[in-house]
């Protein structure tokens, strides 16, 4: 069963995804998100290191709208910045040491990071020890770094990694 659908959670979020693109619920792009959905699983299989193991499902749904909600707010936020007065800005880059271990959580973590507008990931040490992080205006480094570990490291250790 698993070689016919490798990943039976991606499937359909590809195929929803495909309709969001699309705008469309027409029976033709359906059956092609469906397809799309499947084949995309199927055929990258053997680039998949890992087997992608959901722990606490609710919490990805908590940490989902938490990620949504932020980067909606996260716009307002860089909007008022740079249309009032972009002289006054303060970036700087942080260190963030990472808790996580899993190839998967890091990634999902440097790239809510970036999605948030005024974040950036910009590197993984080597080691995978810490993740160097670009904010656009903080005055409180170690205030982001708390709030980047409790809104989005913590939930993803919970969902992918045994605590």
């Amino acid at each position: 069963m698993t070689r016919l659908l490798p990943h039976p959670i991606l499937t359909p979020a590809l195929a929803t995804i495909w309709l969001l693109l699309n705008n469309s619920i027409e029976p033709g792009h359906i059956l092609l998100g469906v397809i799309l959905g499947w084949a995309i699983p199927v055929l990258t299989i053997r680039f998949w290191p890992e087997t992608v193991s959901i722990r606490k499902p609710v919490i990805l749904l908590r940490y989902i709208a938490i990620l949504l909600f932020d980067i909606i707010m996260a716009n307002f936020t860089v909007a008022r910045l740079i249309l009032g007065n972009p002289d006054k800005l303060q970036p700087v880059f942080v260190k963030l040491p990472l808790d996580l271990t899993s190839d998967l959580a890091i990634s999902l973590l440097a790239n809510s990071i970036t999605l948030t507008p005024g974040t950036l990931s910009a590197r993984l040490s080597d080691d995978q020890s810490y993740l160097l992080v670009h904010a656009l205006n903080e005055t409180d480094p170690e205030k982001l770094i708390a709030t980047i570990k409790q809104r989005y490291e913590h939930p993803l250790k919970e969902i992918f990694e045994s605590c």
